[in-house]
Protein backbone atom coordinates (compact mmCIF):
# COMPACT_ATOMS: atom_id res chain seq x y z
CA UNK A 1 0.00 0.00 0.00
CA UNK A 2 1.20 3.59 -0.10
CA UNK A 3 2.23 5.95 2.35
CA UNK A 4 -0.54 8.97 2.81
CA UNK A 5 0.21 11.82 4.17
CA UNK A 6 -2.75 14.54 4.74
CA UNK A 7 -1.69 17.78 3.05
CA UNK A 8 -2.17 19.58 6.89
CA UNK A 9 -0.24 17.37 8.41
CA UNK A 10 3.54 18.49 9.24
CA UNK A 11 6.18 15.65 9.11
CA UNK A 12 9.60 16.46 9.73
CA UNK A 13 11.94 15.17 6.80
CA UNK A 14 14.16 13.07 9.19
CA UNK A 15 11.30 11.46 10.19
CA UNK A 16 11.50 7.30 9.07
CA UNK A 17 7.55 7.14 7.72
CA UNK A 18 7.62 3.33 6.89
CA UNK A 19 5.45 1.76 4.04
CA UNK A 20 1.93 2.04 4.08
CA UNK A 21 1.33 4.49 6.89
CA UNK A 22 -1.52 6.79 6.79
CA UNK A 23 -1.15 10.41 8.77
CA UNK A 24 -3.97 12.26 8.78
CA UNK A 25 -4.94 15.90 8.80
CA UNK A 26 -3.26 18.07 11.52
CA UNK A 27 -0.60 15.65 12.67
CA UNK A 28 2.42 16.12 13.87
CA UNK A 29 5.73 14.40 13.69
CA UNK A 30 9.08 14.98 14.69
CA UNK A 31 12.49 14.36 13.16
CA UNK A 32 13.78 11.07 15.39
CA UNK A 33 10.64 9.52 15.21
CA UNK A 34 10.03 6.23 13.14
CA UNK A 35 7.10 4.83 12.09
CA UNK A 36 6.71 1.15 11.33
CA UNK A 37 4.61 -0.57 8.24
CA UNK A 38 1.25 0.24 8.34
CA UNK A 39 0.95 2.66 10.87
CA UNK A 40 -2.24 4.87 11.21
CA UNK A 41 -2.54 8.11 12.75
CA UNK A 42 -6.01 9.53 12.05
CA UNK A 43 -5.82 13.02 12.76
CA UNK A 44 -4.28 15.49 15.73
CA UNK A 45 -2.16 13.02 16.77
CA UNK A 46 1.62 14.60 18.07
CA UNK A 47 4.87 12.26 18.40
CA UNK A 48 7.82 13.76 18.65
CA UNK A 49 11.29 12.99 20.56
CA UNK A 50 13.13 9.69 19.86
CA UNK A 51 9.94 7.70 19.11
CA UNK A 52 9.51 4.58 17.39
CA UNK A 53 6.24 3.07 16.68
CA UNK A 54 5.85 -0.67 15.29
CA UNK A 55 3.81 -1.67 12.43
CA UNK A 56 0.24 -1.85 12.15
CA UNK A 57 -0.20 0.26 15.72
CA UNK A 58 -3.48 2.39 14.98
CA UNK A 59 -3.21 5.76 17.17
CA UNK A 60 -6.59 7.89 17.34
CA UNK A 61 -7.14 11.35 17.22
CA UNK A 62 -5.66 13.75 20.11
CA UNK A 63 -3.39 10.96 22.02
CA UNK A 64 0.59 13.12 22.44
CA UNK A 65 3.29 9.99 21.96
CA UNK A 66 7.02 10.72 22.80
CA UNK A 67 7.02 14.16 24.35
CA UNK A 68 8.78 15.15 27.67
CA UNK A 69 8.34 13.47 31.05
CA UNK A 70 5.90 15.34 33.61
CA UNK A 71 9.13 15.00 35.70
CA UNK A 72 10.78 18.64 37.03
CA UNK A 73 13.84 16.69 37.10
CA UNK A 74 14.11 16.10 33.72
CA UNK A 75 16.06 18.87 31.49
CA UNK A 76 16.03 17.98 27.88
CA UNK A 77 18.25 14.67 28.02
CA UNK A 78 17.72 12.89 24.83
CA UNK A 79 15.55 9.78 25.82
CA UNK A 80 13.24 7.43 23.97
CA UNK A 81 9.77 6.04 23.96
CA UNK A 82 9.21 2.50 21.87
CA UNK A 83 5.89 1.49 21.00
CA UNK A 84 5.67 -2.34 19.66
CA UNK A 85 3.80 -3.89 16.97
CA UNK A 86 -0.35 -3.71 16.47
CA UNK A 87 -1.17 -1.37 19.47
CA UNK A 88 -4.56 0.59 19.66
CA UNK A 89 -3.98 3.99 21.23
CA UNK A 90 -7.13 5.82 21.94
CA UNK A 91 -8.28 9.27 21.63
CA UNK A 92 -6.59 11.55 24.19
CA UNK A 93 -3.80 8.91 25.71
CA UNK A 94 -0.67 10.29 26.89
CA UNK A 95 2.85 8.67 26.43
CA UNK A 96 5.84 10.66 27.93
CA UNK A 97 9.22 9.38 26.70
CA UNK A 98 11.55 8.32 29.75
CA UNK A 99 14.52 9.93 31.97
CA UNK A 100 17.73 9.74 32.25
CA UNK A 101 17.90 8.65 35.82
CA UNK A 102 15.20 6.05 35.10
CA UNK A 103 17.09 4.32 32.26
CA UNK A 104 15.82 6.59 29.33
CA UNK A 105 13.03 4.55 28.07
CA UNK A 106 9.86 4.11 27.71
CA UNK A 107 8.93 1.12 26.60
CA UNK A 108 5.69 -1.09 25.10
CA UNK A 109 4.99 -4.56 23.72
CA UNK A 110 2.80 -5.59 21.46
CA UNK A 111 -1.07 -5.64 20.67
CA UNK A 112 -1.97 -3.60 24.07
CA UNK A 113 -5.08 -1.78 24.22
CA UNK A 114 -5.34 2.20 25.60
CA UNK A 115 -8.51 3.08 26.31
CA UNK A 116 -9.41 7.37 26.02
CA UNK A 117 -7.58 9.19 28.16
CA UNK A 118 -5.01 6.38 29.83
CA UNK A 119 -1.54 7.97 30.65
CA UNK A 120 1.97 6.39 30.55
CA UNK A 121 4.50 8.31 32.72
CA UNK A 122 8.07 8.35 31.94
CA UNK A 123 10.26 5.04 32.18
CA UNK A 124 7.07 2.75 32.33
CA UNK A 125 7.83 -0.51 31.03
CA UNK A 126 4.69 -2.37 29.77
CA UNK A 127 4.38 -6.12 28.04
CA UNK A 128 1.83 -7.39 25.15
CA UNK A 129 -2.04 -7.81 25.15
CA UNK A 130 -2.45 -5.46 28.25
CA UNK A 131 -5.53 -3.50 28.63
CA UNK A 132 -5.77 0.13 30.10
CA UNK A 133 -9.07 1.49 30.28
CA UNK A 134 -10.09 4.89 30.29
CA UNK A 135 -8.29 7.04 32.08
CA UNK A 136 -6.26 4.57 33.80
CA UNK A 137 -2.67 6.29 35.01
CA UNK A 138 0.59 4.67 35.33
CA UNK A 139 3.29 7.19 37.17
CA UNK A 140 6.81 6.80 36.55
CA UNK A 141 8.85 3.60 36.65
CA UNK A 142 5.89 1.27 36.31
CA UNK A 143 5.83 -2.27 35.15
CA UNK A 144 3.22 -3.66 33.60
CA UNK A 145 3.51 -7.66 32.40
CA UNK A 146 1.64 -9.25 29.71
CA UNK A 147 -2.10 -9.86 29.83
CA UNK A 148 -2.83 -7.74 33.02
CA UNK A 149 -5.72 -5.14 33.24
CA UNK A 150 -5.82 -1.84 34.79
CA UNK A 151 -9.54 -0.95 35.48
CA UNK A 152 -10.67 2.87 34.21
CA UNK A 153 -9.89 6.07 36.53
CA UNK A 154 -7.15 3.69 38.62
CA UNK A 155 -3.92 4.75 39.41
CA UNK A 156 -0.69 2.84 39.71
CA UNK A 157 1.97 4.44 41.96
CA UNK A 158 5.63 5.19 40.67
CA UNK A 159 7.75 2.18 41.50
CA UNK A 160 5.03 -0.24 41.37
CA UNK A 161 4.73 -3.78 39.36
CA UNK A 162 1.66 -5.16 38.02
CA UNK A 163 2.25 -8.96 37.65
CA UNK A 164 1.18 -11.48 34.62
CA UNK A 165 -2.41 -11.30 34.32
CA UNK A 166 -3.60 -9.52 37.27
CA UNK A 167 -6.68 -8.07 37.22
CA UNK A 168 -6.93 -3.89 39.05
CA UNK A 169 -10.52 -2.77 39.48
CA UNK A 170 -11.87 0.18 38.28
CA UNK A 171 -11.26 3.32 40.47
CA UNK A 172 -8.17 1.72 42.14
CA UNK A 173 -5.39 3.13 43.74
CA UNK A 174 -1.86 1.00 43.86
CA UNK A 175 0.84 1.99 46.14
CA UNK A 176 2.17 -1.56 46.01
CA UNK A 177 3.21 -4.69 43.64
CA UNK A 178 -0.22 -6.35 42.41
CA UNK A 179 0.43 -10.10 42.33
CA UNK A 180 0.29 -11.95 39.07
CA UNK A 181 -2.91 -14.09 38.55
CA UNK A 182 -4.76 -12.06 41.16
CA UNK A 183 -7.96 -9.29 41.17
CA UNK A 184 -6.87 -6.19 42.79
CA UNK A 185 -9.12 -3.52 43.99
CA UNK A 186 -10.01 -0.50 46.04
CA UNK A 187 -8.10 2.29 47.53
CA UNK A 188 -5.79 1.46 48.97
CA UNK A 189 -6.27 -1.29 47.10
CA UNK A 190 -6.49 -4.92 48.44
CA UNK A 191 -6.42 -7.82 46.91
CA UNK A 192 -9.38 -10.35 46.63
CA UNK A 193 -7.84 -13.79 45.60
CA UNK A 194 -6.55 -15.39 42.49
CA UNK A 195 -8.95 -14.25 39.06
CA UNK A 196 -10.56 -17.58 38.29
CA UNK A 197 -13.01 -16.14 35.51
CA UNK A 198 -9.91 -14.52 34.29
CA UNK A 199 -8.24 -17.43 34.11
CA UNK A 200 -10.81 -20.10 32.94
CA UNK A 201 -11.64 -17.84 30.11
CA UNK A 202 -7.58 -17.80 29.34
CA UNK A 203 -7.56 -21.58 29.58
CA UNK A 204 -5.96 -22.36 32.37
CA UNK A 205 -6.18 -26.06 33.23
CA UNK A 206 -8.32 -27.43 36.55
CA UNK A 207 -4.97 -28.38 37.87
CA UNK A 208 -3.36 -25.10 37.85
CA UNK A 209 -6.05 -22.95 38.91
CA UNK A 210 -6.43 -25.51 42.26
CA UNK A 211 -2.52 -24.84 43.08
CA UNK A 212 -2.85 -21.24 42.61
CA UNK A 213 -5.84 -20.86 44.64
CA UNK A 214 -4.03 -23.00 47.66
CA UNK A 215 -0.77 -20.60 47.44
CA UNK A 216 -3.38 -17.80 47.48
CA UNK A 217 -5.02 -19.19 50.29
CA UNK A 218 -1.66 -19.52 51.90
CA UNK A 219 -0.57 -15.75 50.98
CA UNK A 220 -3.97 -13.81 52.44
CA UNK A 221 -6.33 -16.42 54.72
CA UNK A 222 -4.03 -18.57 56.10
CA UNK A 223 -2.65 -15.93 58.85
CA UNK A 224 0.77 -16.16 57.86
CA UNK A 225 3.06 -12.80 57.26
CA UNK A 226 4.56 -12.49 54.04
CA UNK A 227 7.54 -14.43 54.49
CA UNK A 228 6.05 -17.65 56.06
CA UNK A 229 3.29 -17.79 53.15
CA UNK A 230 6.06 -17.99 50.81
CA UNK A 231 7.84 -20.56 52.70
CA UNK A 232 4.85 -22.73 53.04
CA UNK A 233 3.73 -21.98 48.95
CA UNK A 234 7.45 -23.62 48.43
CA UNK A 235 6.65 -26.77 50.53
CA UNK A 236 3.15 -27.52 49.53
CA UNK A 237 2.66 -26.02 45.65
CA UNK A 238 5.43 -27.89 43.67
CA UNK A 239 5.53 -28.85 40.08
CA UNK A 240 3.43 -25.43 39.12
CA UNK A 241 5.17 -22.94 36.61
CA UNK A 242 2.20 -20.69 37.43
CA UNK A 243 3.07 -20.63 41.10
CA UNK A 244 6.80 -20.21 40.19
CA UNK A 245 5.74 -16.73 39.05
CA UNK A 246 3.94 -15.96 42.13
CA UNK A 247 7.00 -16.64 44.45
CA UNK A 248 9.40 -15.12 42.22
CA UNK A 249 7.31 -11.71 42.02
CA UNK A 250 7.07 -11.69 45.79
CA UNK A 251 10.37 -12.44 46.62
CA UNK A 252 11.80 -9.64 43.84
CA UNK A 253 9.13 -7.23 45.00
CA UNK A 254 11.19 -4.07 46.44
CA UNK A 255 7.82 -1.88 47.73
CA UNK A 256 5.70 -5.04 49.18
CA UNK A 257 3.07 -6.81 47.68
CA UNK A 258 -0.75 -6.09 47.87
CA UNK A 259 -1.81 -7.99 50.39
Amino acid sequence: MATFIHETAIVSPGANVGDGCHVGPFCTVGAEVSLGSGVRLDSHVVVDGRTAIGDETHVFPFASIGLAPQDLKYAGEPTATEIGNRNHIREFVTIHRGTDGGGGLTKIGDDNLFMAQAHVAHDCQIGSNVIMANAATLAGHVEIADRANVGAYSGVHQFCRVGLEAFVGGYSVVVKDAPPYAIIQGNHAKCYGLNKVGLKRRGYSKETIEKLHHAFHLLLTAKLNTSQAVERIKAEVVGCPEVDILVAFIETSKRGVVK
